[in-house]
């Protein structure tokens, strides 16, 4: 298992010719949680985003992310469903984490991708705040069956709190 935040900083190298063609900024998710981009650029007033989408990908190691060819680069389209893991106004990073009773379950820091291909969002990390993670550390949260992506909270169903497990260090494989 793998947190996004070890992926983003990563440098994206085509298989081809070995060359670096860019270096991952965020992470594009979609409706299912899975991964369905990695965005290499920002856009700017007159430029789309530009990244890779999933299909590209050849592996995301711990060391780069390989792509078939750098040519695989492209504008990210905008009108998607999806939500940016860290940035603009639909991104998932600091979202309260709220079972459908009203129960604030922390915010979410990070999310975890699976450890076979690293596509699939299989749960996140959970923090109550600073003082709190350093006196008991933050939380891991196992993918629910049901969650509810609204534009100020993430909903999961109510015995979501009982499957919270304590972690002082990031869950590694």
């Amino acid at each position: 298992m793998k947190r996004t935040r070890d992926v983003i900083g990563l440098p994206v190298i085509g298989v081809q010719t070995g060359k670096q063609v860019g270096v991952i900024k965020d992470v594009l998710l979609d409706d299912e949680w899975q991964v369905q981009a990695f965005v290499l650029s920002d856009g700017y007033w007159f430029q789309d985003a530009t990244g890779v989408g999933w299909d590209s990908v050849v592996a995301v190691g711990d060391d780069a992310v390989t792509i078939k060819q750098e040519e695989l680069i492209g504008p990210l389209d905008a009108a998607g469903s999806w939500r940016l893991l860290l940035g603009g106004s639909r991104r998932i990073k600091g979202l309260p984490l709220l079972t459908v009773n009203g129960h604030q379950l922390g915010v979410v820091d990070d999310v975890y991708l699976d450890g076979e291909s690293g596509r699939k969002v299989i749960g996140y990390e959970v923090t109550e705040g600073f003082i709190s993670d350093l006196k008991e550390g933050r939380k891991w949260l196992p993918m629910p069956e049901s969650v509810k992506v609204g534009e100020d909270a993430l909903i999961v169903p109510v015995h979501a709190s009982e499957a919270l497990e304590e972690i002082f260090v990031p869950k590694e494989e």
